[in-house]
């Protein structure tokens, strides 16, 4: 190995041998290069991904903040009065010897319930005084009327129509006290002016009406045969 034996001289058969000792050198040395780079990359990779595992998370509060820390705006209070009552006007207490008002009177009407037509029945104007003192009211003949309407409400006749009678009458009626006034139908038919011809009425059932100035009384039967 140390003395080469050939054709050529020694001399080239040593460079070779140098050629041969550098190349195997070079790959020896760029081998051990790689694998310290390759251990290198890998040691600094691990360091990195244990860092990483073991850095702490960072904090809840520091990423979404603590609900108690948004302020919430507190909507006022509202307070609801409550509505005043409705008051009602106090109704006076009726005065003695005062006027006796509508509301302290009772006005009613009687009739005979049948009345042959052409006949010439009575009826009767009724007013008590309902209230519990006793008070003054105008009986006069002005303000008495009564009216007989057919079943369609047509009116038929008034008692003033006329013979319109003129009177002053001021009573003074005691705490249950009933008036009766007496008024005769002529049996006829009559209107306000008393101008239209009058007759007899229809046989039928009538109601008659009363009135004591602004005092209304409820219907009564009447039948004509």
């Amino acid at each position: 190995m140390l003395h080469p034996v050939g054709k050529l001289p020694a001399a080239v058969y040593w460079r070779r041998r140098a050629v041969l000792l550098v190349v195997l050198l070079a790959l020896a040395g760029g081998g051990a290069w790689l694998t310290m780079t390759l251990l290198s990359a890998r040691d600094s990779a691990s360091g990195a991904s244990s860092a990483a595992s073991t850095a702490p998370a960072p904090a809840l509060e520091r990423v979404v903040p603590s609900l108690r820390a948004v302020a919430t705006p507190t909507p006022p209070l509202v307070t609801t009065s409550a509505a005043p009552a409705a008051s009602t006007p106090a109704v006076p207490a009726p005065v003695p010897g005062g006027p006796c008002t509508d509301d302290m009177i009772g006005l009613e009407v009687r009739t005979p319930g049948t009345a042959a037509v052409g006949s010439k029945p009575t009826f009767e104007l009724l007013v008590t005084n309902v209230s519990a003192v006793p008070c003054v009211r105008a009986l006069d003949k002005g303000l008495q009327e009564l009216q007989l309407y057919d079943p369609s409400g047509n009116r038929i006749w008034g008692s003033n129509d006329c013979f319109p009678e003129v009177s002053s009458d001021p009573r003074t009626l005691a705490p249950g006290e009933v008036v009766t006034v007496p008024v005769v139908w002529g049996g006829l038919t009559s209107e306000p002016t008393c101008t239209a011809p009058r007759g007899n009425p229809a046989p039928g059932n009538y109601v008659v009406r009363g009135r004591l100035d602004t005092k209304t009384s409820p219907d009564a039967s009447l039948t004509l045969g």
